[in-house]
């Protein structure tokens, strides 16, 4: 009896100790006050059982996994000989980016966009057909198919003139095309690297930390950037399979900052080096630039800091488009006020989404948008992936990054901010083209879903977290 009683009670001390450091943790670390609480409670309700289940899911690992990979690595160095001075009103705006980044904002670039799939290849192979010293391509997808033998062909045969060629392909990312990309590159002078492939043994603990950035950069002179991938659907695929998106070619000393993205990149996945420009490249147009990264390694989120404080600093209208919207607290609430002040908060999305689970845990959130004021559309198909962000007539961001937790927490983004008035009509031009041939979204609709799809919606909305 006493000796069961002794077990008895250095079990429970165990337990008790186990549940007060794993709900130290929790109380230190964690974000939120509902996700503390929670798991302080479930700690000391079941000690033992409570403090292993805050071991495996409640530590968050791949934030910690991040910054190790990737601070192990120096960050290359960056020319910043072109400063701009952004409009008085969106100077705080630009302190804001500043801070974030490290990075200044850089005068006299210019931007090209593109929202036609077979411009944007046709323009991407002729810059890497036209290339004289290296080409730094960066993507997450690159299909085996016509698209991609079409870029491989230019890759090869640049390699062959004596053109230092580097490609990036996320390694799940490349598994969206059976037999891999690096089928075409195997035996040739194009150096291929897979940026952190998943493993069967040992097994991957860094399944999540992807590379969704897009980019091309061709002698540090010319660059690409956005959120197409290489893919056929972009132009072969039935109208229900196809895929339209946005990008855009830049020419600038913003390429500097482009390129240093991807040395950085390509450092950590291959543990080489990568040359980059020593200056960067003269002023060719006017608009100020800067490349924005994002990822769980950084100090700070990045992309959402930016995006609030851009939408504080509207004054007229807010402009999104987004294949995948499920945004974070922190971006609703500023979104909600800034319609509430009468601004013009407009966001549109596909009306049938690639990923239906999205598209149902989305439409679960909409109503506290669309009550105070939001508006809402579905554009008809195909499917846009175009992400695009412009607020009043000065300010823009495009790039990799979707609003969502995969994006802006997860995954490895780069976007480009503009403050150029020009590049802003173009972007709104067609925003408004868009909004005219899309359906508005209604309180009255989205509150008179079925009970059933309400359920179904609310499920799905439950996993935002990990979508």
């Amino acid at each position: 009896m006493q000796v069961s009683h002794f077990v008895g009670t250095l079990f429970a001390m165990v337990g008790f100790i186990a549940a007060a450091l794993a709900a130290t943790h929790a109380l230190l670390y964690k974000r939120r006050p509902q996700s503390a609480f929670g798991w302080i409670a479930v700690c000391f309700s079941v000690p033992l059982a409570g403090a292993l289940l805050y071991y495996l899911f409640g530590i968050n690992r791949v934030e910690t996994r991040a910054r190790k990979l990737l601070t192990a690595y120096p960050e290359p160095h960056c020319p910043t000989e072109y400063v701009g001075t952004p409009p008085p009103q969106l100077a705080t705006l630009a302190q804001i980016g500043s801070a974030v980044t490290d990075w200044p904002l850089t005068a006299g670039n210019r931007i090209e966009l593109f929202h036609d799939a077979e411009q944007t290849f046709s323009a991407m192979i002729a810059a890497i057909e036209n290339a004289e010293r290296y080409v730094y391509l960066a993507t997450y997808i690159f299909d085996g198919g016509p698209v991609g033998q079409r870029f491989a062909t230019a890759l090869v045969a640049a390699a062959e003139r004596g053109v230092d060629v580097r490609v990036l392909i996320d390694g799940v990312g490349e598994l969206y095309s059976l037999p891999p990309v690096r089928a075409l590159l195997r035996g040739t002078r194009v150096r291929l690297a897979r940026f952190l492939p998943p493993r069967v043994w040992p097994p991957s603990v860094s399944i999540n930390l992807r590379n969704h950035r897009k980019s091309l950069v061709v002698d540090g002179r010319e660059a690409f950037t956005g959120g197409i991938n290489i893919r056929d659907r972009y132009l072969s695929a039935p109208t229900d399979e196809r895929i339209v998106d946005l990008h855009a070619r830049i020419v600038g000393p913003v390429i500097a900052q482009i390129e240093t993205v991807f040395v950085r990149d390509w450092q950590f996945a291959t543990g080489e080096s990568a040359k980059a420009a020593p200056v960067p490249p003269p002023p060719h147009g006017a608009a100020l630039c800067r490349a924005v990264t994002d990822g769980p390694e950084g100090e700070f989120d990045r992309l959402t800091t930016l995006l609030i404080g851009a939408i504080g600093s509207a004054r007229h209208r807010i402009a999104i488009m987004t294949p995948y919207f499920l945004p974070p607290r922190e971006l609703i609430a500023p979104l909600q006020a800034a319609a509430l002040a009468e601004l013009d908060v407009a966001i549109i999305l596909p009306a049938r989404n690639n990923l239906p689970y999205i598209h149902r845990a989305t439409r679960h959130m909409l109503w506290e948008l669309l009550e105070h004021g939001v508006q809402l559309y579905y554009q008809p198909g195909p499917f846009v992936h175009s992400k695009l962000f412009y607020c009043d007539d000065y300010y823009a961001q495009i790039g990799s990054a979707n609003l969502d937790a995969r994006s802006l927490r997860l995954n490895f983004e780069m976007n480009l901010e503009i403050y150029d008035r020009d590049v802003v009509t173009a972007l709104e031009r067609h925003f408004e083209t868009v909004r005219a041939r899309s359906t508005p979204i209604t309180l009255v609709g989205v509150d008179g879903r079925a009970l059933g799809t309400k359920l179904l919606d609310g499920a799905a909305w439950l996993f935002s977290p990990y979508l």
